[in-house]
């Protein structure tokens, strides 16, 4: 056979192999979504955990529209200057994807449906810092606004690459900070968010008075292995290809998961006397937020290092919220604004040339990448505390974010969705009261 031919049908068969991956990786990462639902749902009380999941659901569906519509546009369409936004016109419903691009090693489309579900897992993390008090069309708005104002800008910072005459955006390109699946548009992003919205929502009734514990760790322990499984597409799949850097990424997941997991229930034992399902779900998940930038960037050692560090630091970060009295309700800041810092920030100190471009400072590299890891972090969480803020604040003055207290006390079950996760009543043949219908 021609040896042109030979290379074309590598080529093509490659092409078909890192495809097949991506498909598979979008999978994934969309698994993590009923996951997330899970994994909240067990966390919340009896009385809210519907409402948990459907604020997950729902932003898959809106997330996922509004991301066809503009969001991808803005996060990888050409860049309007300084490096902030892309074109929102340029792919606006996916226009020019639809068509084969020769010689590609992955359908265009099916790259932009793929950085949609990490937005889509962005936005879902979110609501876990506002459970239980929140009115659930107002949270769908929120969905669409945040997608457009706050993700899609913020992924076009660390994820947009510049190529040929396409200009991406400033944080990957003019900073040079890495980030290889999502530890500042994903990580950071959401728990500065969380921590926004939070703060300006207020407290639940009750908190720091009545036990607000997890009705169900089944629940917790089922969603915990969900997100562990879909993880693997999130930070294997950005390789964008079936080859060895998504493998180096799988192992590196897997690892830090495991010393997370480890290190979380170190620190229970240690301080409580006992070692918890709820720390091992807890630590499972920290280590896997902490090696998501990391993934593509350091050795197996480092993975290891990196889950151990954030297990420990975000153990002790969940008990913040009672010390400065804002109410995380599912610890979205302990877990993944103080994750997502770990991981980003030991890029500088961790990273090896054996994975990646650059050495971190504790492999010779300097303390150059380390200041440039700083930067991302402290440029994501300070942009996305403020926008979220301010977003929180105007739907909550205008069309109202937050239930009444009655609604409140009553469940948001109830009042919002007219539904029962368990049906208590069913043995003495009552049903429960549904109360009103207005506060969604």
């Amino acid at each position: 056979m021609d040896a042109r031919l030979l290379s074309d049908a590598a080529t093509a068969a490659t092409a078909a192999g890192d495809t097949a991956w991506l498909l598979a990786a979008s999978a994934l990462v969309l698994l993590m979504a009923p996951g997330l639902a899970f994994f909240y749902g067990g966390m919340v009380r009896a009385k809210s955990v519907l409402n948990m999941m459907m604020m997950v659901f729902g932003a898959i569906a809106v997330v996922t529209v509004v991301w066809v519509l503009v969001g991808y546009s803005i996060a990888f369409g050409d860049d309007m200057g300084l490096g902030l936004f892309g074109d929102p016109t340029q792919y606006l419903g996916l226009k020019g994807l639809l068509e084969a691009e020769p010689g590609a090693p992955y359908p265009q489309i099916l790259f932009a449906l793929f950085q949609g579900l990490f937005a889509v897992i962005t936005v879902a993390l979110i609501a876990g810092a506002i459970a239980d008090r929140t009115r659930f069309g107002t949270w769908l708005v929120f969905c669409a606004v945040w997608t457009v104002l706050v993700y899609a800008p913020v992924a076009h910072w660390i994820f947009d690459l510049s190529d040929g005459d396409h200009v991406g955006g400033w944080m990957v390109n003019r900073l040079g900070a890495l980030d290889f699946a999502g530890g500042t548009a994903v990580e950071i992003n959401s728990g500065a968010a969380g921590l926004a919205a939070a703060l300006v929502l207020g407290q639940r009734l009750g908190f720091g008075r009545d036990p607000m514990k997890p009705h169900n760790l089944t629940l917790v322990m089922i969603g915990a292995g969900l997100l562990w499984f879909g993880w693997f597409g999130f930070n294997a799949g950005s390789a964008l290809g079936a080859n060895h850097l998504a493998a180096v990424a799988f192992v590196n997941t897997m690892l830090a998961g495991c010393t997370g997991l480890l290190a979380w229930l170190g620190v229970e034992r240690w301080r409580d006397g006992h070692a918890t399902s709820f720390g091992a779900a807890s630590g499972v998940v920290s280590g896997l937020v902490a090696i998501t930038p990391a993934c593509g960037h350091v050795t197996p050692v480092g993975a290891l290092a990196i889950g151990l560090v954030a297990g420990a630091v975000c153990a002790g970060a969940v008990g913040l919220k009672y010390h400065f009295k804002y109410d995380d309700s599912l610890d979205v800041v302990g877990v993944h604004l103080v994750g997502g810092l770990v991981g980003t920030i030991l890029i500088g100190l961790l990273a090896s040339s054996d994975v990646t471009s650059v050495d971190g400072l504790f492999y010779g590299g300097g303390a150059d990448q380390l200041g440039k890891q700083l930067v991302a972090a402290g440029a994501t969480l300070l942009y996305s505390f403020a926008a979220t803020a301010a977003i929180v604040a105007v739907l909550d003055r205008t069309i109202g974010f937050r239930v009444d207290p009655d609604h409140e006390t009553q469940g948001v079950d109830l009042v919002i969705h007219a539904e029962a996760a368990y049906d208590l009543h069913a043995l003495s043949g009552t049903r429960p009261h549904l109360g009103g219908h207005g506060s969604s």
